[in-house]
């Protein structure tokens, strides 16, 4: 379904009001590698100033350290951002005391460094509506299927093509100083798999699938 962020905002300002006290609307935003979750998530937080966090999935990236540690420290970094390169039980740990305190710390990650970033999103007691962004939300796996049953109220998935995914990440890879060369060879032994999981196991588990028909970057 094609959606804007006229329509996300008008749904998220009657859930907001709808809320009671301290309570607070958690909704879990998942998507492929370059399917624009972290854009919209911004987006929407600009649109509502006061009345959104957003806590990201990439604060639990796996210290390049911790990597270094693992069994095959070269693989580890090589498949950076595959489900075993995250600490998905602390994840899920801290959004579920979250959810039952109504508040919390989080880390987010420091793309420049390369690591997180500790304590550094903050969800305070209050009325909020709260996105948590990242890739493996809806999996039905173990840590992560815990999130579904008992953090969220609503899940969201980015219905973007891989091939647009792929292009983006491949883009974005550039950026940071790769050859195309190099940035196509990290997408299909990296992105490009995770990509593939996240979209077969999450889009039927979502309670709302969409696509932006405006530019992704428009807020």
């Amino acid at each position: 379904m094609a959606t804007n962020y006229d329509q996300l905002e008008s749904q998220l300002l009657s859930a907001f009001d709808r809320l009671q006290g301290d309570e607070k609307h958690w909704i879990g935003l998942a998507g492929a590698p370059g399917s624009g979750k972290s854009t919209v998530a911004e987006a929407i937080r600009r649109r509502m100033p006061g009345k959104i966090t957003v806590i990201p999935m990439d604060g639990y990236h796996y210290y390049r350290e911790q990597l270094d540690a693992m069994d095959d420290p070269r693989e580890a970094h090589a498949r950076r951002g595959a489900p075993f390169t995250f600490a998905a039980k602390r994840f899920v740990d801290e959004l579920r005391n979250a959810r039952q305190r109504g508040s919390g710390l989080f880390p987010s990650f420091d793309h420049c460094v390369g690591d997180p970033v500790e304590n550094d999103i903050e969800l305070r007691p209050g009325k909020q509506i709260v996105i948590v962004e990242g890739l493996y939300l809806l999996l039905d796996d173990p840590p992560w299927s815990a999130l579904k049953k008992e953090v969220f109220d609503v899940t969201w998935f980015l219905d973007v093509s891989l091939n647009e995914c792929r292009r983006r990440v491949v883009d974005r890879h550039i950026e940071t100083g790769l050859t195309r060369e190099e940035a196509q060879h990290r997408v299909s032994s990296n992105d490009g798999p995770n990509g593939e999981l996240v979209r077969a196991a999450s889009a039927g588990n979502a309670s709302q699938v969409f696509r932006i028909e405006s530019p992704i970057n428009e807020a």
